[in-house]
């Protein structure tokens, strides 16, 4: 692995609502960051972000599940937010995502998992659920997928992919806004950038697109299928927490309510008047569903 980029602490000063404290572990001779809130004997909500936004996505949602007796822990994947980031594109994998994550929930010893995930979230975390069953009591899942190759990307996908690998200009606090419904303050778009002082940081952020199985040969498609069938057998709580206006995933639950029997019976959300980034645009309302959602089950 090439070197590593350390974000400098002060870029982190005073961002809006986001008070909680800063909590590390070593992984892989990285440095990998999240939040800890909550009562430390609580039930277990892991919360994971996709691209390229960090943890300051779930800042709306943190102190209302802290305040309903859940342990809430969001980390920052690696290459985002306060995490190490990786300076090279090469640096990063599918597998390799995986593998951390799964080293993160092992060094944290977590069990009774409650996983909420999105977008490039639920593609690392469904597959680490997958893999590690025994540790995960129910999930949640909303706008995002565990694609596998052998099914078309949304057009939308593809020019997003696009964009990521080639475009000059790459301002993740503008991007984290258009794909919210909500009109993010000059405040917030600085926050999501923060984590990102120049282009060379943000090399995770740029790999992540073109990581997305497309073909049903690329090198995550047979791990992809093989969680696929853990699922079709799951018989554990799974709900469904979809947006209405998201162009990529709209649609992609109805194969999850379908397929996994721990979907059947449950009260699935569809979550309104919220984009691609629902956390954002919809944070207490969807905090409510997951609260709901642990103690239903």
């Amino acid at each position: 692995m090439s070197e590593h980029l350390r974000t400098p602490e002060e870029r982190f000063t005073d961002l809006p609502d986001y008070p909680f404290a800063a909590n590390y572990v070593d992984i892989d001779g990285l440095r990998m960051h999240y939040v800890d809130e909550g009562p430390r004997d609580g039930p277990v909500v892991l919360l994971l972000h996709g691209e390229p936004s960090w943890s300051y996505l779930y800042r709306h949602m943190i102190p209302p599940l802290a305040a309903a007796g859940l342990r809430v822990v969001a980390p920052d994947l690696v290459g985002f937010g306060k995490s190490d980031k990786p300076s090279r594109k090469g640096d990063y994998s599918y597998a390799g995502h995986v593998a951390w994550m799964q080293q993160f929930i092992a060094r944290l010893d977590l069990r009774g998992i409650t996983l909420f995930c999105q977008d490039w979230g639920s593609l690392i975390g469904l597959r680490v659920a997958a893999e590690n069953e025994a540790r995960f009591a129910r999930i949640a899942l909303g706008n995002g997928g565990l694609p596998t190759g052998d099914q078309p990307m949304p057009s939308a996908f593809r020019l997003w992919r696009t964009f990521a690998l080639y475009s000059p200009w790459f301002p993740i606090g503008r991007i984290v806004n258009s794909g919210s419904v909500t009109e993010l303050s000059r405040q917030v778009i600085a926050a999501y950038d923060a984590p990102f002082p120049s282009a060379r940081y943000k090399a995770g952020a740029r790999a992540f697109p073109a990581l997305v199985p497309d073909r049903p040969d690329d090198p995550a498609s047979d791990a992809n299928r093989a969680a696929w069938e853990v699922f079709r057998r799951w018989e554990k709580p799974f709900l469904t927490t979809f947006s209405n206006r998201d162009p990529i995933t709209r649609g992609g639950e109805v194969r999850w309510q379908q397929t996994v029997p721990g979907a059947q019976g449950q009260d699935h959300v569809r979550i309104r008047n919220a984009g691609h980034f629902l956390q954002e645009d919809k944070g207490p309302e969807l905090a409510r569903v997951l609260i709901d959602f642990v103690s239903a089950s």
